[in-house]
């Protein structure tokens, strides 16, 4: 207890002191606080955790999270210091080990869900750490877990004519097309509306995350079928796509995903959900030559390594690739 306060004022004085002015300090706290007993008022502390947490997620919101990715970052953060039962400013890098141990040991995680976890913690002790509540954060020596590299499936261009000449509504031909020549998320296509079609351009724009919005761009073929689905429609709901019985809500996330579970199951298909189509544009366009910084721009990612982790060339292709450069 008497090292944690040391720590505490020593941690405080930071700004005004050099190395040698905080070793000294160590050195007399230590002396003098030598003949006294010390003991830690624990509500105190606890308001201080909430107020740390909540303090990390308002900088978070302001640079644009999402209310979901806020709530998964609370949970997280908050499990590690009901688990740790200690102020944030006493843990230190072997806590935080253990508990990602303890962590996968207990709930059978995978090494991607034990990173996630790695990840979010690393990011709030280093906002402490940024904005001097902490010395150093005890996750900068906890690296990245090594997940290994699986290659995610695509929709062949048969699977995809599949689904396309068995589609009974209208609405799920233009929806199938849409994600599968624009590449945008499930959830920036739930969120458009009929106006925010540009037909003569064959263009819209969507709201990515961080409230970010980007162009996006859809084929001929999605063109027609869109306006087929739009003509046929009696509702005046604004959205563009809507469910199939009345009142005719504003399609839901759950709602697309449930569809097109359906038609993999009635045609034999493997997986089909709506990110594999994102996958299958984006491996598509590297394929066949689509600088992948302009893949990046048209997916909406922020760094250029989650561009490449969408995009698998083509085994064939790189062996044409060394014929052509190398034998």
């Amino acid at each position: 207890m008497k090292q944690n306060l040391i720590k505490d004022v020593v941690q405080e004085m930071l700004p005004f002191l050099n190395n040698a002015q905080s070793e000294k300090l160590q050195e007399v706290l230590k002396y003098a606080l030598g003949k006294y007993e010390v003991t830690e008022n624990k509500e105190t502390e606890i308001i201080l955790e909430q107020d740390f947490v909540e303090l990390f997620l308002s900088a978070k919101r302001i640079e644009g999270c999402s209310e979901k990715s806020l709530k998964y970052y609370k949970a997280t953060i908050e499990a590690m210091i009901a688990e740790l039962q200690k102020n944030v400013k006493h843990i230190v890098t072997d806590d935080i080990r253990n508990y990602l141990t303890h962590y996968q040991e207990k709930n059978g995680s995978s090494k991607v869900t034990i990173d996630n976890i790695r990840r979010i913690l690393s990011s709030f002790f280093s906002w402490l750490e940024d904005e001097d509540y902490i010395l150093k954060s005890p996750v900068r020596r906890i690296y990245r877990v090594k997940t290994g590299t699986n290659i995610k499936e695509t929709y062949s261009d048969e699977a995809l004519e599949l689904m396309r000449d068995n589609c009974t509504e209208l609405r799920d031909l233009a929806m199938i097309d849409m994600l599968a020549s624009t590449g945008m998320r499930v959830g920036e296509m739930v969120l458009l509306n009929r106006n925010d079609i540009d037909f003569n351009e064959r263009e819209c724009i969507v709201f990515g995350k961080g409230s970010k919005e980007r162009v996006v761009y859809f084929d001929a073929r999605t063109k027609i079928h869109l306006q087929n689905y739009l003509e046929s429609r009696t509702d005046d709901n604004p959205a563009l796509f809507v469910s199939l019985k009345s009142p005719h809500e504003r399609l839901k996330i759950g709602g697309v995903e449930v569809r097109l579970r359906e038609y993999g199951k009635r045609l034999g298909l493997q997986k089909v959900h709506p990110h594999k189509f994102r996958r299958t544009l984006a491996t598509m366009a590297i394929d066949k030559g689509m600088p992948t910084e302009q893949l990046q721009q048209l997916l909406g990612h922020r760094k250029i390594d989650t561009t490449l982790q969408y995009a698998m060339v083509k085994q064939s292709n790189v062996k044409i690739a060394h014929r052509k450069y190398i034998g």
